[in-house]
């Protein structure tokens, strides 16, 4: 019933977080009745994505020439002083607070398993090794910043032994996120606090 073309836009769109086959299916259709413009409009800002990179140091995205991004570049930042989020959007909410200057370490998405996959126990060595060249080779504080959620406390713990002899102090945020929460829709002045009540 659908053109090979439609199949092939749904097939590749629902596997988008949020879309799913129907949305993926209502897009399409929604590209179609606004014409040429917008789905060129649309390629052309697709196309754009293709310059973000990712930092090879803390794994936010940039479009800097160099390999790492505005915050991990930036010689204002405390060094010493890590928070782990889950994703790039939590790194843009607790920025939006104004309240954290040091440096970030994207995990990537928990699994409900508890267990880390692969690719981030890669970033975890990678962040020992940052920690490795700093001048006491230890950081002042590493803030595990993951959503109050059963399997980020999971995960929170596990983080928290893998890092505990190359920090002086592991925190959480404090509480004023709700269990079952994400850091990514909190507001500036619950995350602030959670900031100040870290523990």
């Amino acid at each position: 019933m659908l053109s090979k073309q439609l199949q092939e836009f749904i097939a590749t769109f629902e596997k988008l977080p949020v879309l799913g086959p129907r949305q993926a299916t209502r897009l399409a259709f929604k590209l179609i009745r606004e014409g040429a413009p917008l789905v060129k409009s649309l390629i052309a800002r697709l196309e754009g994505l293709l310059e973000v990179k990712v930092c090879t140091q803390c794994f936010f995205i940039h479009t800097n020439d160099g390999s790492l991004c505005t915050i991990c570049s930036d010689p204002s930042r405390i060094q010493d002083v890590i928070m782990v989020v889950e994703k790039e959007t939590d790194v843009m909410s607790i920025e939006k607070t104004h309240r954290f200057q040091g440096r970030y370490l994207v995990i990537g998405e928990l699994t409900r398993s508890g267990a880390l996959e692969a690719w981030q126990k890669s970033r975890v060595q990678l962040l020992k090794q940052s920690i490795q060249k700093l001048p006491n080779q230890k950081a002042k504080e590493i803030i595990l910043a993951l959503n109050p959620t059963t399997y980020g406390d999971l995960n929170a713990q596990l983080l928290k032994k893998e890092l505990e002899e190359y920090s002086d102090s592991i925190t959480r945020l404090g509480r004023g996120i709700p269990t079952g929460g994400e850091i990514e829709f909190a507001d500036i002045d619950t995350l602030s606090h959670s900031l100040e009540r870290r523990g």
